[in-house]
């Protein structure tokens, strides 16, 4: 641990598992045995349940001020770590110490879809615990960031996925919290409202406040972050600066390259005439010059 800064968050040898409902076992037995036995739990209207060892043996430290962005491919248990972290998931093993209040974009609890935009900001403020007269100050500042235009005062269900996620960081990040997870929430903005939630997660950052950052893009990681971690299939595989962690992933996983379309081929345009045979015959030994003349070509001409 380097003691010249000030750790955010411990998790110290971290296990996270839970159950999911409805997905039966991960292995079946095909013994008549096994197939009756399933029968008869079909007939009793039986749930079966699986067990997700989805964060195994985790550890590492963040500290105040940085940027800690978390990469890894789908179901490497990216999102399990940061929702323990945000304390919505309970570890089912190790620890997780916090200096601070940790906040899963702070507002998605609070925020309501019946409702209006511009009433979200008023709740989602006073939620993160600023007073009425200060979300009114902060308002059209938030506004602003989230550039949703007249839907501020439509309700948030007629938001498109990208709209709603620009106001829910708008929101969350109008107060600097002492540690912010963000998960998956810039996946959908688009290149400029990515460059403002760069710049306010850098202003959040040397405000001593900690930032966790899930991405799939390694090129996310490196512009947004300054430290990464590498989780695959719930283990930590490597833990450091962002440039290198991402540049590792980025290797071992290459973005697929799609494949360029084939061009269509040309169209033929019809032809507009034919030449007769026994005219091209006839005129086969014919001067050159002589082709050239209206007359030559008037027999022998079939036209489509």
């Amino acid at each position: 641990m380097d003691i010249s800064r000030t750790p955010a968050v411990i998790a110290n040898n971290v296990d996270v598992s839970y159950q999911v409902l409805g997905a039966g076992s991960q292995s079946r037995d095909e013994t008549v045995t096994g197939v009756l036995s399933r029968a008869k739990n079909r007939a009793k209207s039986q749930v079966g349940t699986r067990t997700i060892h989805a964060v195994k043996d985790v550890s590492f430290t963040a500290y105040k001020g940085e940027a800690v962005g978390l990469i890894g491919r789908n179901g490497s248990g990216k999102s399990t770590l940061l929702r323990s972290v945000a304390g919505l998931i309970p570890p089912t093993g190790g620890s997780i110490y916090l200096n601070g209040t940790a906040s899963l974009l702070g507002v998605n609890a609070a925020l309501m879809k019946n409702l209006s935009g511009a009433r979200n900001i008023m709740i989602g403020g006073q939620a993160l615990g600023l007073t009425r007269r200060e979300v009114r100050e902060k308002f059209d500042e938030i506004v602003e960031f989230a550039d949703i235009g007249d839907f501020i005062n439509l309700p948030m269900s007629s938001y498109s996925s990208g709209m709603a996620a620009r106001l829910r960081f708008a929101i969350s990040t109008v107060k600097v919290p002492d540690i912010l997870v963000v998960d998956e929430a810039l996946a959908t903005g688009d290149a400029e409202f990515k460059a403002r939630a760069s710049a306010r997660i850098e202003e959040i950052r040397e405000g001593a406040g900690t930032i966790f950052l899930v991405s799939h893009s390694a090129s996310q990681i490196k512009s947004m972050c300054t430290r990464g971690l590498w989780l695959d299939k719930g283990h930590l595989i490597m833990d450091g600066p962002a440039e290198e962690v991402a540049s590792a992933y980025a290797k071992k996983y290459p973005v697929k390259k799609r494949p360029a379309k084939k061009a269509a081929p040309a169209k033929r345009l019809p032809r507009p005439w034919t030449t007769h045979r026994s005219f091209l015959k006839h005129h086969k030994n014919a001067p050159a010059e002589s082709m050239t003349q209206p007359e030559h070509f008037a027999v022998g001409v079939v036209f489509r």
